[in-house]
């Protein structure tokens, strides 16, 4: 369940670059600690980002949390179709499911990133 060719966070954020532009979402790990979720409030279009900057906060039966940006960058575009099915990231966290698109990324940050073998390894340790 941790697609290669990701980069993925200690916050269980994962990224994919498409050009130059990343898309962002959480990880499977996240939504499953989560449980179901019941609503996403999304970034806001146009908003610049600093690497760890909370960008959306997603919530669900047992908690609400934060979403942070993996790399600096700036929102180009958001996944409005959460906004009517949020559980989407329940059943889809690495497609349909995706959080946003960030563009002006800071390729330089990808190198503080995991990939996919090294974020479950982070995982394994618990």
């Amino acid at each position: 369940m941790i697609p290669e060719g990701l980069y993925y966070t200690e916050d269980h954020e994962w990224l994919r670059m498409e050009g130059d532009d990343a898309v962002v979402g959480i990880t499977h790990h996240a939504q499953k600690a989560l449980g179901d979720i019941t609503f996403v409030e999304l970034p806001t279009v146009g908003k610049t980002l600093k690497a760890r900057d909370a960008m959306a906060v997603i919530e669900s039966v047992k908690a609400a949390s934060d979403v942070y940006a993996p790399v600096a960058g700036a929102v180009a575009a958001v996944n409005t179709a959460l906004e009517a099915t949020p559980e989407t990231i329940n059943q889809s966290p690495y497609d349909e499911g995706w959080v946003c698109r960030l563009s002006k990324v800071d390729k330089a940050g990808l190198s503080g990133l995991m990939k996919a073998g090294q974020y479950e390894a982070f995982l394994a340790k618990g």
